[in-house]
């Protein structure tokens, strides 16, 4: 009973990380619509990779939206009707330079904002530098307060 129980949980256990992969039909395209998907493919991130773009992933989600979008290609869909219907489905983050507008700004011009500040902060570092030397610097003592100072100690 054990041995049986064991092989049913064994065989449950490989059903479930089994890849069950369905193949889908060759979709034919014609030589201008095999050259707009091989130009649009890298402009998309996969989705699981995210550092790689559909063109060079392997990730069984990336074939798929690989397929999704050669269906798309096949339909007649220009690249930016595309482009439109897969940022609406996946959010912006399926494209590899996002468009700049309210909800991108912040991605295009952060890094910009954050060498300035930095630019900033070096510049008044130094600058402070600059004063704490001319307050230690014999020539900047005041004259009236040392001669003062030695008279009192006369």
């Amino acid at each position: 009973m054990k041995r049986l129980v064991a092989a049913l949980f064994a065989g449950l256990l490989l059903a479930a990380h089994a890849q069950v992969t369905v193949e889908k039909p060759e979709i034919p395209l014609s030589v201008e619509q095999e050259a707009r998907l091989a130009e649009l493919l890298p402009d998309l991130r996969c989705l699981v990779c995210q550092n790689e773009s559909l063109a060079e992933s392997r990730a069984p989600l990336a074939l798929d939206l690989k397929y999704e979008v050669r269906e798309l290609v096949a339909s007649g869909k220009s690249p930016t009707e595309i482009k439109r219907y897969l940022t609406d489905r996946y959010g912006d983050f399926v494209l590899f330079r996002p468009p700049f507008d309210a909800r991108t700004w912040l991605l295009w011009l952060g890094p910009f904002a954050l060498v300035l500040v930095a630019l900033l902060v070096l510049l008044r570092q130094i600058r402070g530098g600059k004063r704490e030397l001319a307050a230690t610097n014999p020539k900047a003592v005041d004259k009236a307060a040392l001669k003062k100072l030695l008279e009192e100690a006369k």
